[in-house]
């Protein structure tokens, strides 16, 4: 018999559960959320935000930032006429700035809970069966065990690396994105499997400071998901200016280590080669979290891909249930997770919640960062859609030259026929930030023509894209 009743139980405190629940709860639905994962938290309290939070997007994104003061310092300072003389970086100091500033929002996270009245429950979130209208969920605690009824479940238990057989992840030698964030010394050799968006953040990170970073790729063509023409000029950036090396069409043979390295046995359309590291990162995707959930006992319903099968509204087959984020299709991305996890909470509550997954944005924070929404040039085509497009060079931008870092490019397409922007495509400074401006013009259905005619403040990287939309028209000012 259930020990607490509530309207709404999220099962899983990431980025779409967190935001679920703190939407229900300022709805006025009685709300609690599930959570057991403590990661690294010192005492072993569970903490929220998920993979997000706590070892994904922001300790990269702060790592990130780290590695690329380290490499202004060492080589972007000089063009400013800025002496900077023997410029090391300790990795312990960097670590513990990364790990404060996730202890900070994740402390934040329990601080919202408390503000909005949801109750954390600390412990594995399962179905347990249905009495009545009202679901069964247990919460498997490290001491004890107790259910909870519900009267709507929110499935928000997000994803975990993919690995590979035949690969063991120890996340000290052989790594995930969780010890690739924790390394305690930059690698003299780092090789990486797999060029998608974290093997290449976590990749430039390292080398940045120092190691010689070697990617592996199964695919032939680099960021198929990208629009080519972005995926061009980032090849010749990262491998021609950056010196990154990036194998393409690679098959993994075998992978063995020693007490000296790590040995990976491949094969590329050149023939069997042998790559020798210190560390081995893998980075192949991820996948969705669905393993002890008990859905199976209650007759959830999962896709061919292994998520829970869910229509545009997050709907599953099952009476109140339902599930955001990564454990559904679409991009495994955090901000697609929040939206999804705020439109389940007011449809529950009786509003007219909605995403629209034509506009979510996508961002590689490499350097030069790599952003776009809609669709791209070979999508376009494919669809049989004609098109017009803009393209304008950073390099062209005043505020671009003034920071020393003019890289890239903007680049609109917009329909032949009525104008309306079908997809912004953008490799550059800040490009994860200027996207903003893009998405929120498709979501309001916006033309080129309005951009065209939006006065934008000068001089700022924003001109880029104002230039990009006149350039539909063939009218660009600058360029």
């Amino acid at each position: 018999m259930a020990n607490q009743q509530f309207d709404v139980v999220v099962i899983g405190g990431g980025p779409g559960g967190y935001v679920a629940a703190i939407r229900a709860a300022q709805l006025g639905l009685s709300t609690a959320c599930i959570e057991s994962d403590a990661y690294a938290d010192p005492k072993g309290a569970v903490r929220l935000g998920g993979t997000c939070l706590n070892v994904g997007c922001i300790p990269s994104k702060a790592l990130l930032r780290s590695s690329e003061l380290f490499e202004t310092a060492n080589h972007g300072f000089a063009a400013h006429g800025i002496t900077a003389a023997t410029v090391k970086m300790d990795v312990a100091t960097m670590l513990r700035r990364k790990d404060a500033i996730v202890t900070q929002l994740t402390t934040g996270i329990k601080g919202l809970f408390k503000k909005n009245k949801v109750t954390l429950l600390a412990g594995r979130g399962s179905f347990a069966g249905r009495e009545g209208a009202l679901w069964q969920i247990k919460v498997a605690g490290q001491d004890a065990a107790e259910v909870v009824a519900a009267r709507h479940v929110i499935v928000a238990t997000g994803s975990a690396p993919r690995h590979l057989d035949g690969i063991p992840v120890d996340n000290i030698t052989i790594c995930d994105n969780v010890g690739a964030l924790a390394l305690p010394a930059v690698p003299q050799r780092l090789g990486v499997i797999g060029a998608g968006v974290i093997g290449l953040e976590l990749g430039s990170v390292w080398q940045r400071l120092g190691s010689a970073v070697t990617i592996l790729e199964a695919l032939p063509d680099f960021l198929a998901a990208a629009d080519p023409a972005v995926a061009k000029e980032a090849w010749k950036i990262f491998t021609r200016q950056q010196g990154l090396k990036i194998n393409l069409g690679v098959r993994i043979k075998s992978v063995k280590q020693t007490k000296k390295c790590v040995t990976v046995d491949y094969e590329t359309a050149a023939g069997t080669q042998k790559l020798e590291c210190d560390k081995l990162i893998v980075s192949v995707g991820r996948v969705p979290n669905v393993a002890g959930l008990g859905g199976d006992s209650v007759g959830l319903q999962l896709d061919e891909r292994g998520c829970i099968a869910a229509n545009e509204h997050c709907q599953t087959n099952l009476e109140n249930v339902w599930a955001v984020g990564d454990v559904v299709r679409g991009p495994m991305l955090a901000h697609k997770a929040m939206e999804e996890g705020v439109m389940v909470a007011e449809l529950i509550a009786g509003q007219a919640g909605h995403v629209n997954y034509a506009v979510i944005p996508w961002v590689i924070y490499t350097h030069p960062e790599i952003a776009w929404v809609g669709q791209t040039e070979t999508q376009l085509k494919n669809a049989g859609i004609e098109y017009r497009a803009g393209q304008i060079p950073f390099a062209a931008n005043g505020r671009a030259l003034g920071q020393g870092d003019s890289s890239g490019f903007v680049r609109m397409l917009a329909c032949a026929r009525t104008d309306t922007i079908l997809g912004v495509h953008i490799i550059g400074a800040n490009a994860s930030e200027l996207i903003a401006e893009a998405v929120t013009a498709m979501e309001f259905g916006a033309v080129s023509e309005d951009i065209a005619r939006i006065c934008h403040a000068h001089p700022t990287l924003s001109e880029v894209m104002h230039e990009a939309a006149l350039a539909v028209d063939k009218r660009a000012l600058h360029f």
